[in-house]
């Protein structure tokens, strides 16, 4: 990954973390709100939720480095935070090392 294509990759996990957590927020929310269960049952679809995502934010966002970026980039297109468009600032070659380690992922 180029220094430019770090650069890029850096801002776009500055936004895809922003996306996840507004995403997570609104997950919990709708299971908070839902009266058709009792509290307990929320409290610990909520816990289990949480729990889940916590993994998926990290397996995405901590520990980024150019060393790992292509992973965490390919993590951030499973996870449906960066748009083709937003994919497409990067290189073909780097596009394409994404899509095959995306591809590993189905």
């Amino acid at each position: 990954m180029t220094e430019s294509e770090w650069r890029t990759f850096r801002k776009l996990q500055e936004v895809g973390l922003e996306r996840f957590c507004e995403r997570i927020l609104r997950e919990i929310q709708d299971v908070s709100t839902n009266s058709s269960k009792k509290f307990h049952e929320r409290y610990l679809e909520i816990y289990r939720l949480v729990r889940e995502r916590d993994k998926e934010v990290g397996w995405a966002f901590n520990d980024a480095r150019r060393s790992n970026a292509l992973q965490k980039l390919a993590a951030l297109c499973v996870l449906r935070l960066v748009s083709p468009e937003e994919l497409a600032r990067f290189a073909q070659d780097t596009q394409a090392g994404v899509q095959t380690l995306v591809d590993l992922q189905k």
